[in-house]
């Protein structure tokens, strides 16, 4: 059964300009990986705000667990989406320890369930020990680490990753690819993920959709 689906979704940034998406669509099941890769200027990182409800598409419709998120009648905001995004940068606030990063979009659970949610997300993460800690104080592949389990910790229907390997050196890229497909499956988290390295997307994705700049279509293969 489908899990998310966009349809026939276009975008331009202002009336007149050429469309950034035309007619993109995708369709993903539950627990899929799919890897939206592509040069820069192809729509890719729009294709995640479209997602997001960070933009509003011109047409098309966007679907997520069977509710409609957006389409020419419904537009659902970012907040209500129950998406989950890890971005090139981190993100992670400088002033809050690990464990306050993790927690901090949980105020909506009870202090026991937070702190049950945080000793799982460390656990997942496999930094049980750097609760504590504040983000300068960790490696890159930590402070990775960190945003993932922020971004997985509210248990979003959907996680979009924008570049997440784009700062780290190539030995630790290897091993974090690793670590995050594990992360990803013991989730049975559906996510997609934007970049335009190749090795990435094979490394942790199910499948790629391959993005040209005002292709109407685009072409998928199964990963090896």
């Amino acid at each position: 059964m489908t899990f998310f689906e966009m349809t026939d979704v276009s975008f331009q940034y202002d009336k007149g300009s050429r469309k950034v998406l035309r007619h993109f669509s995708l369709r993903m099941d539950k627990g899929e990986s799919v890897g939206v890769l592509g040069q820069s200027g192809c729509g890719k990182s729009t294709l995640l705000r479209l997602i997001s409800g960070l933009e509003e598409p011109a047409s098309g419709k966007i679907v997520i667990n069977g509710t409609t998120m957006v389409d020419a009648k419904k537009f659902v905001n970012p907040e209500s989406r129950g998406i989950g995004m890890v971005f090139q940068d981190y993100g992670l606030f400088p002033h809050l320890t690990v464990a306050q990063n993790i927690v901090f979009g949980l105020h909506r659970l009870s202090k026991k369930d937070r702190a049950a949610r945080l000793d799982e997300m460390l656990e997942l993460v496999k930094l049980q020990d750097y609760g504590k800690r504040y983000p300068h104080e960790l490696s890159g592949g930590q402070q990775q680490r960190v945003a993932f389990a922020r971004a997985l910790a509210p248990e979003p229907a959907l996680l979009l990753m924008d570049e997440p390997f784009s700062n780290l050196d190539a030995n630790l890229r290897g091993e974090i690819r690793s670590e995050l497909r594990h992360i990803l499956s013991a989730a049975n988290m559906t996510s997609i993920l934007v970049t335009h390295d190749k090795e990435d997307a094979d490394a942790i994705c199910d499948r790629i959709v391959y993005m040209q700049a005002n292709d109407e279509t685009s072409l998928e293969r199964k990963s090896s």
